[in-house]
């Protein structure tokens, strides 16, 4: 492959000692605490087992349970809206803030405070918000720091983790607080107060879902700073952004699968705050906002639901923990991959969530293919298969493999396929292909190989970057087998 923007990115990030310095940093941290956690292998296996079966029977059953989802939700006074594309999304939003503020105006500083949520990542709402004028504040610490820094998240459980102390300060000096600072208590502090009077203020507030159950329609919030709370109460309107693979069955699978999400991604037995949500403020009750609104977002997620290989890709909870394990990721962070998702999981999301690009097209090469990301996965998707599958989809080999039931058993992958698979390409393979049908010709070009072995260049291109030249053995392995079988044979002879 030639030299990619993934890996121009990877090359800047990886001479820079100070990001080498905070990517190790965090990563060890999580790792050890979720090692902690998880030190019993039989709960481990027991606990992990759970959740796969209760995601992969959600999904089996997805149409069906959004049906029962909405109907629960409109049962309860919450307001339910469809969206296929992001652009749809973010046009709901933008009109649910208009109809909210058209007859009092909020603050110009703070008309929409919005909690952490990366399908308002995926779809780039912010940026569609500033686009109309309406200024849209991140209240989680993470996402707030990037926000003010004009960034996107680096990882989807530590948005900052790129960020150092001294890096904060700066920022807090420049746009809170007008002083240079870095006790870290004192940072929170600035943060808090900042934000406190936007809460106040805010008509709107934005919210992702962890978790909806079908069954009661509930929406499932887990969060560590209260923040998601004040978006989901203070405000006038709460409206909820959520992927459509978010939906499980009933409140009884919910327990598992809040146990391995909190202890594979942060390390902790339970998070600070477990909201759900049910509808909006009753009669009566003295918090909570008037009308609360689910976007539930398609973006490509229905076609990877009709594949029934790239179908386990949904059962993700945003957990973070390959990325965590990731040798790639722990290495050169999450702007090298220029997409929502980094790390293995967003290799094999990037492709069918994203617009149609060459970065997303080699993505799933950005592997070492270690295993690791399908090891910690608390819900067992295969992602190293299925980077290979990827990685088949944008050569363009998959389909030449498979045309015979390609239609009968899967849905048209459109994003990366065949991007990577030039003319050359398809000469050398196919040139491979007819030699290895051809035993007396591929006989004697390996005897020639083998015979000029020393004209061989020590230079092969990005393979001799990281590795040691390949030279031809000295004999092909037919001519080893046939010495082997005439050194045994006359072995026995003297026997």
């Amino acid at each position: 492959m030639t030299l990619s923007q993934f890996e121009a990115k990877a090359s800047s990030v990886l001479q820079n000692m100070k990001l080498q310095h905070s990517y190790r940093n965090a990563m060890d941290y999580l790792v050890e605490r979720r090692q902690q956690q998880f030190n019993d292998p039989h709960e481990w296996y027991t606990l992990r087992k759970t959740g796969t079966s209760i995601k992969t029977k959600a999904l089996s059953r997805l149409p069906e349970l959004l049906l029962q989802l909405e109907a629960k939700l409109i049962n309860n006074g919450i307001q339910v809206h469809w969206a296929e594309t992001p652009g749809e999304a973010n046009q709901i939003v933008l009109q649910l803030i208009k109809e909210t503020t058209a007859s009092t105006p909020p603050d110009a500083h703070a008309p929409v405070v919005k909690g952490k949520t990366m399908v308002s990542e995926e779809i780039h709402l912010n940026q569609y918000l500033t686009q109309q004028d309406i200024p849209c504040l991140e209240t989680d610490m993470g996402e707030f720091i990037v926000q003010l820094a004009n960034e996107t998240p680096s990882h989807i459980i530590m948005p900052a983790i790129h960020k150092s102390k001294a890096d904060i300060a700066q920022l807090f000096k420049k746009h809170v607080s007008g002083q240079y600072q870095d006790d870290v208590d004192t940072l929170i502090q600035q943060a808090r107060q900042h934000l406190r009077q936007r809460f106040q203020k805010a008509m709107v507030g934005i919210s992702g879902v962890n978790f909806a159950v079908a069954e009661t329609g509930t929406l499932v919030l887990v969060e560590n700073e209260g923040n998601g709370r004040m978006c989901t109460t203070l405000p006038k309107v709460h409206i909820a952004l959520m992927g459509l693979e978010k939906v499980i069955a009933s409140m009884a699978e919910l327990p598992p699968l809040l146990s391995l999400l909190t202890r594979s991604a942060t390390g902790q037995s339970i998070t600070t705050y477990i909201n759900m949500i049910s509808g909006p403020r009753c009669t009566g009750e003295k918090d909570g906002p008037e009308q609360v609104h689910v976007i539930l977002l398609d973006n490509g997620r229905s076609q990877l639901w009709e594949d029934q290989t790239f179908r386990d890709v949904l059962r993700c909870i945003r957990c973070g923990a390959c990325m965590n394990h990731c040798p790639v990721y722990t290495r050169v962070g999450g702007h090298t991959y220029g997409t929502t998702y980094p790390g293995p999981i967003g290799k094999i999301l990037a492709p069918q969530l994203e617009s149609q690009s060459s970065r997303a097209s080699e993505l799933p090469f950005a592997s070492s293919l270690c295993g690791a990301c399908g090891e910690v996965c608390p819900v067992k998707i295969p992602i190293p298969q299925l980077l290979l599958r990827w990685r088949q989809e944008a050569t363009g080999q998959y389909r030449s493999y498979h045309d015979s039931h390609f239609s009968a058993t899967h849905t048209q992958l459109t994003p990366i396929t065949g991007q990577q698979y030039s003319r050359r390409q398809h000469f050398i393979w196919k040139t491979w292909s007819w030699l290895n049908c051809h035993p007396k010709l591929y006989h004697f070009i390996t005897h020639l190989v083998t015979k000029c072995r020393a004209l061989f260049p020590h230079q092969l291109g990005g393979w001799t970057s990281y590795r040691t030249p390949l030279v031809p053995a000295s004999n092909t392995l037919h001519q080893r087998l046939k010495a082997h079988r005439r050194h045994t044979a006359l072995s026995k002879k003297q026997v």
